[in-house]
């Protein structure tokens, strides 16, 4: 994340014995797991205090609010969130992109607070200017590589690639949330062959998911 873009302020003091460092650290790990559990507005400093084993007037030590902690576990975990890069031009796209998906999604899933951005987004301003322009990042990514990819003669030409890059990320998205409803082990695969199927035409993805990769 760009120095432009830092979510979390100047903190009250950064410790440099490992003691200090310790306190805050466990500090850190105790918001997020009550951030996971409770939720960001159930949770209070004075109860991260309490978790962490420490006393309220430590945690405004180490931090402004409960609201700086916790930019300070997003803020370099932004795009984590967001559709991962995809390769339009490997052997068997499907199967890339799926593999692709999965990684992604566990991911997102080890990191354990995605449930907490959208009760912040719609009060926290500065976060949600932060996470648009990471969404912009990653649809320029998505643009770039279809371009390349329409260059060679592999997607349909008839398709307006700006709608098609913000198509792809919203299935992406949105087969996260599918994916942890139902925990379909086939959701990566149900996921990258709608995508699949929305950017190549039938001769095409079928002769690239019938290429030799030791061919190339």
């Amino acid at each position: 994340m760009s120095d432009d873009e830092k979510l979390v302020g100047e903190f009250p003091f950064l410790p440099k014995q490992e003691r200090a460092q310790a306190k805050r650290n466990a500090l850190i790990e105790s918001g997020y797991a009550l951030f996971h559990e409770k939720g960001y507005e159930q949770t209070t400093a004075k109860e991260i205090a309490a978790h962490a084993g420490v006393a309220t007037g430590t945690f405004y030590r180490y931090f402004s609010d409960k609201r700086q902690l916790l930019m300070s576990l997003i803020e370099d975990k932004i795009e984590t969130f967001l559709p991962p890069e995809i390769s339009w031009l490997s052997s068997n796209p499907e199967a890339a992109l799926a593999s692709s998906l999965e990684i992604h999604y566990n991911r997102i899933h080890e990191f354990g607070l995605r449930h907490v951005l959208p009760e912040l987004l719609s009060k926290d301003s500065e976060l949600a200017a932060v996470l648009n322009k990471a969404r912009k990042r990653i649809h320029t990514r998505i643009i770039n590589g279809l371009k390349i990819a329409r260059e060679k003669g592999l997607i349909w030409d008839d398709l307006d690639l700006d709608t098609l890059s913000w198509a792809i990320m919203l299935m992406v998205e949105n087969g996260l949330d599918q994916t942890s409803q139902f925990e379909k082990p086939s959701a990566y695969q149900d996921v990258a062959k709608l995508i699949c199927r929305m950017v190549f035409p039938p001769k095409v993805l079928e002769q690239l998911s019938n290429k030799n990769p030791e061919t190339e």
